[in-house]
């Protein structure tokens, strides 16, 4: 099979998925790379339709294809240029795949059991939502939860910056914050928004469990009527003379203190 090029209709198909609207109206979105496609083949049956994979990438992957034909998904051979009209990376590896989105709806998302999650509220950056999605992950969060005008986190830059971690937790979409604080309260998780200027600082708090963490945009932080909402404000004591910390960094700080406490909690 002669590979396709970057004028082929099934690359042109896929390239229009690098744009929000198309992928709200296909469904699907990409997965750029060999440790996103990797984690994204590890999800059920069917979630992959497609692989673009260049020739040598193949021999450099060949795993990644033999896992896509495993999956059901569709190998398709790509010529250079054309995995790089996929690619929103300065230095593409070769190898993307068209997947089904990843959201889900807010009802049923949290198990009963629920221990620790995240909420992202206007966060505006692709790189900091996937990096915070990416901590999420790495401190056992059940669920991160995006909502008001967030970026979405099927966005290249996103997927890319969650470093695999996209696939791994469930996810979801709410324009309305409202409805996922009461979500996480239906499902009795402590809300704790995380605000510069809160009297309350981490070092002085109880990190208990179950829960939600709540962050905010990064230039305006949280609008207020959601600070007044959640049960307590919490800011990050600096120490030194940073002025500040960035998103992502806070996220990890109060995230792995609230993961500790869930270990403590389990005795592991």
């Amino acid at each position: 099979m002669e590979p396709f090029t970057q004028r082929s209709p099934r690359v042109v198909g896929a390239r229009r998925l690098t744009r929000r609207t198309e992928r709200e109206k296909a469904g699907r979105f990409l997965a750029e790379g060999a440790n996103a496609v990797s984690a994204a083949l590890e999800r059920e049956r069917g979630f992959v339709h497609e692989l673009f994979v260049t020739t040598r990438a193949g021999q450099a992957y060949p795993e990644l294809v033999t896992a896509a034909r495993a999956a059901g998904a569709r190998v398709s051979p790509v010529t250079d240029r054309a995995a790089a009209s996929l690619s929103e990376t300065v230095t593409p590896q070769g190898v993307v795949a068209v997947c089904e989105l990843l959201d889900r709806p807010l009802e049923g998302l949290l198990a009963p059991a629920a221990q620790l999650v995240a909420i992202l509220v206007d966060v505006a950056d692709p790189g900091n939502a996937g990096t915070v999605i990416r901590v999420a992950d790495a401190a056992g969060a059940d669920a991160v939860i995006l909502t008001g005008d967030s970026v979405d986190p099927h966005n290249g830059k996103c997927v890319r910056a969650s470093a695999g971690s996209l696939f791994h937790l469930p996810l979801a979409r709410a324009r309305d914050t409202d409805a996922a604080l009461d979500a996480c309260r239906t499902a009795g998780l402590r809300l704790l928004g995380a605000d510069g200027h809160a009297e309350t600082a981490l070092d002085q708090l109880v990190l208990d469990v179950p829960v939600a963490w709540v962050f905010g945009n990064e230039a305006h932080g949280l609008p207020a009527e959601v600070l007044e909402s959640v049960d307590e404000g919490v800011r990050i004591p600096i120490y030194g003379r940073a002025e500040s910390l960035n998103l992502a960094t806070a996220a990890a700080v109060c995230l792995y203190g609230s993961a500790m406490a869930v270990r403590r909690s389990s005795g592991k």
